[in-house]
């Protein structure tokens, strides 16, 4: 059954053009290619000028006025290990918007627009030497591309909170959470973490997958399985490899054992487009990252009051 769906997934997703993810590639100092989803790129220029920054972290480029904006920019190339660039003049500044933040980021070269296929993009070998700061690696035109994981160069600058508000663990501990199964989807290690925090703190029991089809494959099992072992609800990121978040809800909706499920995508992507595909896949909710306040009510909406079952009437 797992493997009939997966092959019909994969089938859907190459004919309708779903599971694509169009990446804007870059160098940051020699040959390797680098990429980062183009969805997050609201606009590539030279290098501005740049004000100098006292006591910011090392990363920090300085700020730049960006259509009437003040921005931070961000050291892309420092953050990966390179020679920084922010003495460069021919560097290039990628605006990008996360998390509903907007900053810059100075890159070496930029290059094209390519699309990838999502099941074409696995993790990377340790032995790459990408370290935390890569989540997916694939191959164009023959060369090895490296996508960088943001959120992970986002939060080692300045992580954003994981606590939840007072108000909320109070409310939250009215519900009848700590009984419920969820399953978390995400290729960033530092996404995964922060979500299995949060859940933590409600006492709720948290399944985590890599990917759509780590997802996808652990539903079908356990779906077959033991009742009290189902999941009732997926929070999954959208950007993935192997199968994004959109592929894996259709997948969902085309299970027989899986429709019911509640889906939440979690992701760093805002904007119109998402609230469209959510809505075109029949995911129950969008939630942007990362807002753990948000999440929490989202899913104290998605999963109502557990209903006791009926004690036995006594003679």
């Amino acid at each position: 059954m797992a493997g009939t769906l997966l092959e019909k997934v994969e089938q859907h997703t190459r004919l309708a053009g779903h599971n694509r993810v169009a990446m804007l590639l870059f160098r940051l100092g020699d040959e390797q290619l680098f990429g980062i989803n183009v969805f997050k790129v609201r606009e590539v220029l030279r290098r501005p000028p740049m004000e100098r920054l006292h006591g910011v972290h090392q990363l920090i480029a300085g700020s730049c006025d960006y259509r009437g904006q003040t921005i931070p920019v961000i050291d892309l190339a420092a953050a990966l290990g390179y020679a920084p660039l922010r003495e460069v003049e021919s560097a290039h500044l990628m605006v990008t918007e996360f998390n509903r933040s907007v900053q810059g980021f100075l890159v070496a070269d930029l290059q094209r627009m390519v699309h990838c296929a999502g099941d074409a993009m696995a993790a990377p070998a340790s032995a790459l030497g990408f370290g935390s700061r890569v989540n997916a690696v694939t191959r164009v035109d023959g060369a090895l591309l490296a996508v960088v994981d943001v959120e992970h160069v986002l939060a080692s600058i300045d992580a954003p909170p994981a606590e939840l508000s007072a108000s909320l663990q109070r409310e939250a501990s009215h519900r009848s959470l700590a009984s419920r199964r969820v399953m978390v989807v995400d290729d960033s290690g530092i996404a995964r973490r922060r979500l299995v925090n949060v859940f933590r703190q409600l006492g709720t029991d948290c399944v985590v997958a890599k990917d759509g089809r780590e997802a996808l494959e652990r539903l079908l099992e356990l779906a077959a399985g033991d009742p009290a072992q189902a999941i009732e609800l997926v929070v999954s990121d959208i950007e993935m490899p192997r199968l994004d978040g959109y592929a894996l809800t259709r997948a969902i909706r085309e299970a027989p054992s899986l429709r019911r499920m509640k889906v939440l995508l979690h992701s760093s992507l805002s904007g119109i487009f998402n609230e469209g595909m959510v809505k075109e896949v029949k995911a129950d909710r969008f939630v942007a990252k990362f807002h753990p306040d948000q999440l929490v009510e989202a899913v104290m909406d998605l999963l109502p009051e557990a209903v006791a079952a009926p004690s036995a009437a006594t003679g």
